[in-house]
């Protein structure tokens, strides 16, 4: 029995370090685990973790009102967890309780900025207390880019000279550089730098790059009126924007530094003003003389068939 951990010494002592050495996103997993997880399920056994506890986590949750992707982010890294547990061979771990579970489908959801709301937007994060958070939400608006992207931007990663920001590995594995524009060089030559610190945007508490932004983010939104506004939408209204004023898919796919199109058309919003406008350059090709479209013939009517 003593051989058998709890969930809360396996995920800091075997999980978190293991999935650290590969996954982008490990801080993500850290933050569900600590916030949803260990809370709720950390002092159990592994052998002491059941479906049933699960569901009931799950259950919880959605009471609570939070939305289907996240609860199955929680399904999905419980499950990772107890499918290691069982290849490493850890001692009472024989099934997988997580298997087989989920809180429903996940609900795509689109939020775009208009162009008042970025107004707002922006007017919210000049007058917020916390700069150094507004000032990374503000570059994530200006670039597109990913929030640990900026999050964990350091300065060695700025080419001044190119204009660029280089994301030594990104979400698909790969590095990046993101095209920084005037204003976001503006941005950036306006942050202060802290002495011996490496990072653009270090916490004030502890110097580390914020993992989530969210408390900074739920402020500053509110004081905007954009309470459905999720930090990740700033991406897609980015996207938006440009295509919206004429910019290609194939250009903003690059921007966005995604490997496939497909993945850029989910943020490809075209307004109504923008098909209108598409709409109406046929026009430069199909010229009606004089402005006027041509009055409909008059119908012939067809003879009645004759009696045999």
């Amino acid at each position: 029995m003593r051989a058998v951990p709890q969930l809360s010494g396996f995920v800091h002592e075997r999980y978190l370090p293991y999935v650290r050495t590969y996954k982008t996103s490990w801080q993500t997993d850290e933050t569900v685990l600590r916030i949803h997880i260990l809370p709720k399920l950390g002092s159990f056994a592994l052998d002491e973790v059941k479906t049933a506890a699960i569901s009931n986590l799950i259950n919880g949750m959605r009471d609570d009102g939070y939305a289907s992707g996240t609860m199955n982010r929680v399904v999905v890294i419980l499950r990772y967890i107890f499918n290691l547990a069982r290849r490493w061979k850890v001692p009472g771990v024989a099934d997988n309780p997580a298997a087989g579970l989920s809180a429903g489908p996940d609900v795509q959801r689109n939020r775009f900025l208009t162009p008042p709301e970025a107004e707002a937007l922006v007017r919210a994060l000049h007058v917020d207390e916390n700069q150094t958070a507004a000032r990374a939400i503000l570059l994530l608006l200006l670039t597109g880019a990913r929030r640990n992207e900026i999050t964990f931007a350091k300065w060695d990663f700025v080419d001044w000279k190119n204009k660029t920001l280089l994301v030594p590995k990104s979400k698909s594995g790969r590095a990046r550089v993101i095209a920084l524009n005037q204003s976001a060089i503006a941005l950036l030559t306006a942050t202060p730098r802290i002495d011996g610190n490496p990072y653009i945007f270090p916490s004030p508490v502890n110097g580390r790059p914020s993992a989530s932004l969210y408390f900074p983010w739920h402020r500053i939104r509110t004081r905007a009126g954009l309470d459905d506004l999720r930090l990740h939408d700033l991406r897609h209204s980015f996207a938006s924007f440009l295509v919206n004023r004429g910019v290609s898919l194939y250009v903003v796919q690059g921007l966005l530094g995604h490997l496939h199109a497909r993945t850029t058309q989910r943020y490809a919003h075209l307004t109504r003003e923008t098909l209108r406008d598409a709409a109406d350059l046929i026009q430069q090709v199909v010229v009606i003389p004089g402005g006027e479209l041509p009055m409909p013939a008059t119908a012939v009517q067809a003879p009645a068939p004759r009696a045999n």
